[in-house]
This record gives structure tokens, C-alpha cells and sequence, in this order.
């Protein structure tokens, strides 16, 4: 099978034949396996990611030995990465719409806690089984369709909740939410993908970076709007009024980007970077979905990478997800500035994603900044832990935000540093197995600190979750270590 010669970045050497490749100086110099990778091509032409400095030291200026096939970036590429962040929006919104005023809906539902933590946690539960076989989907069927069948998903989640706004409907509710859970697993790991099928070599970073700010931007409204929407009232027919409406805003929403991803297209016509243009002329039948699989799990680097994300994200999803249980603890009655406050977390992680992305495309120092934003999340979880009983809303404001800035942040540092470990697999899939690791963590952090929340306080709670933070960050250091060994 031929192999790829396509790296990422402005020097890729990506005009030479497999044969010319593997017999080429380059190939020799790299790290013992690298050239038995096999390269994944699809149907509709793989997303060969663009920008990769881990072994560009390796390969040498080979780019005169064929001619430049045609490249051209299309003003479409910005209406369909916003159109993909706005469906991640929807739907991570519908995720935490009842976890931030999760005290109303136990009594609106006569539910007790763990009840409203599963409706978050379900999103984490379904993707685990899933995820294999979306990826199988996406490599034979590409983006657009994925993307058109998670929109679908969502809206209809979406429409099945309206049904459930009454206090003796919460198994209507729970199954609205698992149907949207569905559509998370087709949409949580695209931003990798769809920004190296659409976007250029020196913006790729950015683009992925404004894809995980979709998702992100969604769960800052999932914490500033429900407060708003939903007041905590006493009478019962009024809370319905209040959560129907809700209810039908999202359904809303939802069906209208569903209806906007119909138009949406699978590629551009011309390919935006020689990779991908080297992409296209690769035949499918070369493509082997379980042989990319077997790669990934036999890269010693990527696989401390599934664990150290899992770690970092799964602290993220267990902090949002109790987040209202946390506030309402040391400040009663203060629903809306607990939605607030989950605000500022992901409005600084945008903040910070966006900067990480911006400076991964124009430094390509994935080690290091990968490193430093995973111990930086690590201080902002212990200054959080230490401030938030302190009694002052405006001091828990502050270290919230740096917590976001550097916790959030790290979403996209982590699937650029996988496509970067795992080239030339199939971004779709190391993103998705990513994702996996920080659902099942995820899931084990929010029942845990649940429970230590629940019998210790909320102290020992964020504690637990430092530790973890403190074990992934010197995992992380390995990963480093790892990658600089095997270059040598």
C-alpha cells in the first residue's frame, strides 16, 4: 500500500510518489515505524491536516520533484466552519439546559440530584459505544453527511423535550435528551477535520480552534439562558409556561440549522493545500478503517494523549455539570450568577482557544504549549478549589475565568497535538477517540465528585479533581518526552 508523504506544513514534501518516498533520504531519517504508517484515504478525499512541525526537521527540501497541483481557499470555507460551530452550539446548549438550574428541575420533576446529573451525563454514556461506528460512517460517507445526520438528531431531540413540560413527563425528557446525546457523537470531533479539508496551512489551527469555540459558545449559553428563561417560582404551572418556552426556543434553533446543513457541501471543488490535493488523487479502496484503528492504538505517545485529554476534559465536564450544586452550596439562592459564572468559564476558554490556536499556527510548538496550558489548568483548579467557599461571588468570578481560560483552552491544544502525533491517520478518528476518553472520565469524575460533594463538601470535591489534573500533567510531561525520544 502506498504510504503518504504528505506532512503538514509550508515545507511538506508532499509531491513525491510512495515509492520515491520510502526510497527517498527523508524516509531513512525518520523515527523507527513512522514510515509503515499507513495513510487513510476516503471517498470523498481524506482530511489531510496541514502544519505539522514534529518531524519536518527530518524530511529536507524535496519539493521541486513534481509539479504543484492547483490549490485555492474559497470564501465558503468561513460559512461552513460557522455553520458547523452554531450546530455544536445547539446542541451543547440542550447538554446543560437543566444541569444550571438543576435545583428547579428536581422539583419540578420530583427528581433527586443524580437524576439531573445523568441528563448531562447521558451525553458522555452514548458516545462511548457510538463513536466506532460514526467514524466507520464518517470515513465511507464524509463530512456533510455526518454532520446532516447529527443536525437531524439534535432537532429532533429537541422537538420530542417540548412534550416534557410537565412535572409528570421526566422519562419524555430523558429520552429527548439521549436522542440528542446522539448527535454529539456526529459532531464533537469534526473541528480537526473539517478545518484540513477546507482551510489553508497557515490558518488550520485557528479554524479548529474557532470549531471547538462552537461547542463551547453553546455551553456558555446553556449557562447564561436557562437562569433567565426558567425562574425558580413557586407555582408549578408558571414554572411549565416558563420551561416550555425554553423548550421551544431550542427546537426552534435547532430545526433551522438542520435546514441550513442540507446546503451545506462536502469539499471544496479545488483542495486548499497540496495535502489535500495529494489526498484526492489516493483511491478509496486503499483505505483500511481497521488497520487505522490498530495505529493509533500502537502509538505510545497518542494513546498517553487519549489519557491526559480524557483527564483534562473529563474535570471540565464534571466542573459544569455540578457547577449550580457547587454555587448554590456557599451562595444560596444565587441560580443566575451560578450561570454566570459557568459564562465566564467558557467565555475565558474561548478566550483562551482562540489564542492557542492563533499561536499554534504561527509557533507549531505543540509540546510545549500543550505542556504549559495542562500545568496553567492545574494552578487554576486549585485556586478555584481554594477561593470558592470564601464567601466574595466577585473572587469565584475571577479564578473561574482563569480556570476556563486554561481548562477550555486546552480542547483544541489537544486535537491538533493528536493529528500532529498521529499522521498520517485520519483526524476524524483520533479526535473521536479523544472524545471517548473524556466521556468515560467524565462520567467517573461527575459521580464521584458528586458523591464527595454530597458527604465532604465541595472542597474535597474539587480536590479529587486536582489530583487527577496533577497525574496529567506529568503524564503529559511523558508525552513530550516520548514524542522528542522517538524523533531522535
Amino acid at each position: 500500500m502506498p504510504q503518504n508523504n504528505t506532512l503538514k506544513g509550508d515545507r511538506a514534501n508532499s509531491e513525491l510518489s510512495g515509492e520515491e518516498w520510502l526510497c527517498s533520504k527523508a524516509a531513512k531519517n525518520l523515527a523507527p515505524g513512522f514510515s509503515s504508517l499507513q495513510w487513510s484515504p476516503e471517498p470523498f478525499g481524506r482530511a489531510v491536516s496541514t502544519g505539522s512541525c514534529l518531524h519536518m526537521e527530518t524530511l529536507g527540501d524535496q519539493s521541486d520533484l513534481a509539479p504543484k497541483v492547483e490549490t485555492k481557499l474559497y470564501h465558503r470555507r468561513w460559512f461552513m466552519l460557522f455553520l458547523f460551530s452554531f450546530v455544536s452550539a445547539s446542541n451543547a446548549f440542550m447538554w446543560l439546559q437543566y444541569g444550571i438550574i438543576s435545583n428547579i428541575f428536581m422539583r419540578f420533576y420530583n427528581i433527586d440530584a443524580l437524576a439531573i446529573d445523568w441528563l448531562a451525563m447521558i451525553y458522555l454514556l452514548t458516545y462511548i459505544p457510538l463513536i466506532l461506528p460514526i467514524l466507520w460512517f464518517l470515513d465511507n460517507r464524509g463530512i456533510r453527511d455526518v454532520v446532516l445526520v447529527g443536525s437531524a438528531f439534535n432537532c429532533i431531540g429537541a422537538w420530542i423535550k417540548i412534550g416534557s413540560a410537565s412535572p409528570d413527563t421526566f422519562p419524555v425528557t430523558f429520552f429527548g435528551q439521549f436522542v440528542c446525546s446522539v448527535a454529539t457523537v456526529f459532531i464533537l470531533g469534526i473541528p480537526s477535520y473539517l478545518a484540513s479539508v477546507w482551510f489553508g496551512e497557515k490558518e488550520v489551527s485557528t479554524a479548529c480552534s474557532i470549531g471547538v469555540l462552537g461547542n463551547q459558545l453553546g455551553i456558555a449559553i446553556g449557562f447564561l439562558v436557562p437562569p433567565i428563561l426558567v425562574p425558580n417560582v413557586d407555582d408549578m404551572d408558571e414554572l411549565a409556561h416558563h420551561i416550555r418556552i425554553m423548550f421551544y426556543i431550542t427546537a426552534g434553533v435547532a430545526t433551522l440549522l438542520f435546514v441550513l446543513v442540507v446546503f451545506g457541501k462536502e469539499r471544496p471543488k479545488i483542495p486548499p493545500t497540496q495535502a489535500q490535493a495529494t489526498a484526492r488523487s489516493i483511491p478509496p479502496e486503499q483505505y483500511s478503517y481497521i488497520a487505522s484503528i490498530r495505529n493509533l492504538l500502537r502509538n505510545k505517545p497518542f494513546m498517553l494523549l487519549v489519557v491526559t485529554y480524557g483527564l483534562n476534559v473529563g474535570c471540565f465536564y464534571a466542573v459544569g455539570t455540578l457547577l449550580n450544586r457547587m454555587i448554590i452550596v456557599h451562595y444560596p439562592g444565587e441560580e443566575v450568577n451560578a450561570g454566570r459564572i459557568g459564562l465566564t468559564i467558557v467565555i475565558a476558554g474561548m478566550v483562551g482557544s482562540l489564542i492557542c490556536g492563533v499561536w499554534l499556527d504561527r509557533t507549531k510548538t505543540y509540546k510545549q504549549t500543550t505542556l504549559a496550558v495542562y500545568l496553567l489548568s492545574l494552578v487554576g483548579m486549585i485556586v478555584y478549589a481554594a477561593t470558592l467557599s470564601l464567601g466574595h461571588l466577585w473572587v469565584v468570578f475571577i479564578t473561574a475565568g482563569v480556570l476556563g481560560f486554561f481548562m477550555t483552552g486546552y480542547l483544541p491544544l489537544g486535537f491538533e497535538f493528536a493529528v500532529e502525533l498521529t499522521y498520517p491517520e485520519s483526524e476524524g478518528t483520533s479526535s473521536g477517540l479523544l472524545n471517548c476518553s473524556a466521556q468515560v472520565f467524565g462520567i467517573i469524575f461527575t459521580i464521584c465528585q458528586g458523591k464527595i460533594i454530597d458527604n465532604y463538601g465541595t472542597l474535597a470535591g474539587n480536590i479529587f479533581l486536582c489530583v487527577f489534573l496533577l497525574i496529567g500533567t506529568i503524564m503529559t510531561g511523558k508525552t513530550s518526552v516520548t514524542v522528542k525520544n522517538t524523533q531522535l
